[in-house]
């Protein structure tokens, strides 16, 4: 049990005590969260089981002393442990929607969210999806997400980390979704011989290595596999853009989130047609290419995936 601060009382006394323990310790923000307040907010109010979206009148509200105890240890956590706060209150929110999370996922975090509220709007006709795949799934939340705001659409989650898809089968589970969603054990397409897909979305491994040796600790608590993508950054999305011809349908889409490592595909394939999405809530990295554009470019993408 953490030693209680003196003359802490209400909830807002925690959220701001909490907020200044973290940027004294130095912590990283980036899983959920982008300061300190928010993140100490998040915190107390997990340890205090009341909703994220608390009235700021309650904030005076003042604390029992076993109340106390568990906010504090939990800040506490935060910082010795040095782990995302989503991996401590195994609760993360993707596109509006609650999902459980642990250390066998990535934390949600994908400006995708932005494109499914959309609808996949204007980049195809949503009433004419059938079936949407979520490629490199981990928590389920890409593709459990278009499942919800999609409601007459089957959706496949992919994994081919079994830790993974139990996370994404406890996600499908909570929203009641075994009708429309399933999740799959596979490499990527090598387990999805015949399928085929209105939109294949994807936020695959695509962190190089020399920006992996560099990421904050909190990202070292995530599974690598969910995170490295080779020396460049490209080895599965070279991959993808290989393969996924054969699993869209004639009008369909492949949706890839790469971050940072875009610059790496740019320079690679510079006279190549990739659209790069803008989202208003922030967020870079996004490419959209349609299947005639995957299959003109068939043989470029498959020189490069073949070279080690």
């Amino acid at each position: 049990m953490s030693e209680q601060p003196d003359g802490l009382i209400s909830i807002q006394d925690f959220v701001r005590w909490g907020a200044s323990r973290f940027n004294a310790a130095g912590l990283f923000f980036g899983h959920g969260t982008d300061n300190a307040l928010d993140e100490a907010l998040h915190l107390v109010l997990h340890a205090l089981h009341l909703p994220p979206d608390l009235p700021p009148n309650y904030r005076d509200c003042r604390l029992t002393p076993a109340e106390r105890v568990a906010v504090t240890d939990l800040v506490e956590r935060r910082i010795s442990e040095r782990k995302p706060a989503a991996y401590l209150t195994q609760r993360a929110w993707f596109a509006g929607i609650e999902f459980h999370v642990n250390e066998d996922v990535l934390v949600p975090r994908s400006p995708l969210a932005e494109l499914i509220e959309a609808g996949f709007d204007p980049w195809i006709d949503a009433e004419g999806v059938t079936r949407v795949l979520d490629l490199c799934t981990g928590s389920g939340c890409i593709g459990i997400a278009t499942a919800v705001y999609l409601p007459h659409v089957v959706v496949d989650l992919v994994d081919i980390s079994p830790a993974a898809l139990r996370v994404a089968e406890t996600n499908i589970d909570n929203h009641g979704l075994h009708e429309r969603v399933r999740a799959l054990e596979s490499d990527l397409f090598c387990g999805l011989d015949g399928q085929r897909y209105d939109i294949i979305v994807s936020n695959p491994p695509y962190v190089g290595a020399e920006e992996l040796a560099s990421l904050p600790e909190e990202y070292r608590k995530e599974p690598a596999l969910g995170l490295a993508g080779g020396e460049s950054g490209l080895d599965l999305v070279l991959r993808i853009l290989r393969d996924a011809p054969n699993h869209l349908t004639p009008e369909g889409i492949l949706v890839v989130e790469i971050g940072s490592t875009a610059a790496e595909l740019t320079r690679r394939f510079p006279d190549l047609p990739f659209l790069w999405l803008e989202f208003e809530r922030g967020g870079e990295g996004v490419f959209l290419l349609n299947r005639d554009q995957l299959v003109e470019y068939h043989e470029t993408f498959a020189e490069a995936a073949a070279q080690p």
